[in-house]
């Protein structure tokens, strides 16, 4: 048996598994849209109430410009792949947001997805957080946490839940050093939204179905980013930087 370092590899087909691991592949063909929700041992948010939907729908955010758009309208027309971030000066959710801007629009215009990120910050900071981490899909901000409050997103740490997010590269003490510092560098002391409240993915629509929830235990319950493009059934993307091993 030989090995060779090769720049393609075929993607490894979604499974449920507790551990999660994360795997970076290759674009590959987009998986089977999802009509349920997943299961996932380490905390798996649960299906929202049917009034919960329905209050969180009517709910408003606001885009860079601070117009503002029906919460229902991201995912009344077309499927919606939409992560909620704590806050736009937290390292976690700057590295997550960083890979999230990898994501080619064409995966995702393919499939007749959106791929949207909503903060809890004023709608001032949209741009230059975009502009900080190179995302250009779109942003929104829910500056009560209305949408964050309806779903039962956490506040507060989960300490004894031991995750980790594939997306983050600085450890705790480098990123919080770094996060103090844009804080105390900008215009005024702002965390850009309440440090305490921790995010959550959801893939919904068209409509109203909604196809998976997870609301994240900690700031490093991130959900992988090629797990909801696969759920959603758009292609994955290859996140890491080094040559792939394929043994034939």
């Amino acid at each position: 048996r030989r090995r060779f370092l090769a720049v393609a590899q075929r993607p490894a087909p979604f499974r449920c598994s507790s551990a999660f691991p994360f795997r970076a592949p290759m674009a590959g063909p987009p998986a089977p849209p999802v009509t349920q929700q997943v299961g996932r041992a380490r905390g798996c948010g649960r299906r929202p109430e049917q009034e919960q939907l329905r209050e969180a729908a009517r709910c408003l955010v606001l885009d860079a410009d601070g117009r503002s758009v029906p919460f229902q309208a991201l995912y009344a027309e077309q499927k919606a792949i939409v992560l909620f971030v704590r806050n736009f000066l937290c390292y976690t959710c700057k590295e997550y947001v960083e890979d999230l801007a990898k994501v080619p629009k064409a995966f995702l215009q393919e499939s007749n997805v959106r791929l949207i990120v909503i903060g809890q910050s004023s709608y001032h900071h949209i741009k230059p957080f975009c502009s900080l981490t190179g995302y250009t899909h779109e942003m929104y901000v829910d500056p009560q946490r209305e949408i964050y409050k309806v779903l039962g997103m956490k506040r507060g740490e989960g300490n004894k839940v031991s995750v980790r997010s594939p997306h983050v590269k600085s450890n705790i003490l480098l990123g919080s050093i770094r996060s103090i510092w844009r804080a105390m560098t900008g215009p005024a002391f702002d965390f850009q939204g309440d440090p305490a409240q921790q995010g959550g993915a959801l893939i919904i629509g068209p409509g109203n179905e909604v196809h998976f929830l997870h609301l994240d235990k900690n700031r490093l319950d991130h959900v992988p980013i090629n797990t909801v493009l696969q759920l959603a059934g758009v292609k994955t993307v290859n996140f890491s930087n080094k040559p792939q091993i394929i043994d034939i």
